[in-house]
């Protein structure tokens, strides 16, 4: 039996299939996005979450009477740069419409200049890198906040509650230094610095020397900027070592996939993050996203990284809609830029032609030992 809690990669690739056959018995040529992410290793939830998401929403808009269809063409990078650019090249060359939805920090560096040198829409990107965002680029849109932006939340959460020793466990890498320079900035506006740094390799999971280093200066609250599995061992082994403080995370861990590393140990485990909750039916876009869930029987669940993706197309073809004619690529640039505090069920998303940042939203979850987000 399929854990609900994961996605099926088949699945997903059947899915793809489907809507090329159904484009090609209507007798038309569907939009094509190229996604390269991680769907194998240590890091293939998020690729599989997100990838689910969006095509649990692309799948309503092509069953619409009328609609060219939209399709993913999804390859695995497994969160490494050089096949992400070597993938992005080849999605490139077989002319995508856009890209859409990469994975990580490092990954989505290495797409930039070949999305930007062929003015190929790069959209939605799961990072909140500032160096993806200034200079602005006119074919590059991010519907996420910042790590800037969840970096200074974490600190004035902190600091409010009088915890100001902070170390910092971050990834060896561009996601690691964005993360680590986010927290440095918002500390120093307390005139603060953090009390130990320490690294982790991407897609490792060698955690000893860190622990030791940061244990060994006795913070108060661990922030830590990494994928699911790293972040999980490092919690494991703190608190083996006995270190009893808290544990503070950046959305791009994959809240989902880090409980479920966890299990019973997540309790009281702290996340940031950028879209509502999945899990609070006082949100219309919650109630829409996981009635589509439920009706979809195709063992995806709703999570905070499948919910990133959901909307992430949502927008994307919003942005379609708005193009009058024939779609093409400059099209779907203006077509976003006209999207002006426009509310996509409670979650407000502004672009202009000088602002390619649709969302700062950030608020704060709680993993608890059961599995369950609290918000």
């Amino acid at each position: 039996m399929m854990n609900r809690r994961r996605f099926s990669l088949a699945a997903g690739a059947a899915a793809t299939l489907g809507h090329f056959g159904m484009a090609r018995a209507q007798g038309e040529t569907p939009l094509v996005l190229g996604q390269s992410a991680p769907f194998t290793g240590p890091s293939a939830q998020l690729g599989i979450q997100f990838n689910q998401g969006a095509k649990l929403f692309l799948d309503q808009y092509n069953a619409q009477p009328g609609r060219r269809n939209v399709v993913i063409k999804n390859l695995d990078d497994g969160y490494e740069p050089d096949r992400c650019a070597a993938n992005t090249q080849k999605l490139i060359e077989e002319d995508v419409f856009a890209l859409f939805g990469y994975i990580g920090t490092p990954t989505s560096l290495a797409a930039l200049p070949l999305a930007v040198k062929d003015k190929v829409p790069f959209i939605a990107p799961v990072t909140g890198a500032m160096s993806l965002r200034e200079p602005f680029q006119k074919n590059v849109f991010h519907l996420r906040a910042s790590y800037n932006d969840e970096t200074a939340m974490m600190v004035k959460q902190l600091t409010t509650l009088g915890l100001k020793k902070i170390a910092v466990f971050h990834q060896n890498d561009a996601y690691g230094k964005a993360g680590l320079d986010g927290v440095t900035l918002a500390l120093a506006q307390q005139e603060l610095k953090p009390v130990a740094l320490a690294t982790v390799e991407r897609n490792s999971v060698d955690v000893a020397p860190a622990v030791k280093a940061i244990v060994a200066a006795r913070p108060d609250a661990v922030v830590q900027i990494g994928a699911y599995k790293a972040c999980a061992a490092f919690i494991r082994e703190a608190r083996k070592a006995g270190y009893g403080g808290t544990f503070f995370n950046l959305s791009f861990v994959g809240t989902q996939a880090l409980a479920d590393e966890l299990g019973k140990e997540a309790a009281g485990v702290m996340v940031t993050q950028v879209v509502p909750s999945p899990y609070n039916a006082a949100n219309a876009l919650t109630r829409e996203f996981t009635e589509a869930v439920r009706k979809a029987g195709n063992g995806a669940s709703a999570n905070f990284s499948s919910m990133e993706g959901y909307l992430a197309a949502k927008v994307l073809t919003e942005g379609l809609r708005k193009v009058s004619g024939k779609p093409t690529r400059d099209g779907l640039i203006a077509g976003l830029e006209s999207i002006d505090r426009q509310p996509f069920g409670g979650f407000e998303v502004s672009f202009s032609s000088k602002n390619h940042v649709g969302s700062k939203f950030v608020e704060l979850s709680m993993l608890t030992g059961d599995g369950r987000v609290r918000t």
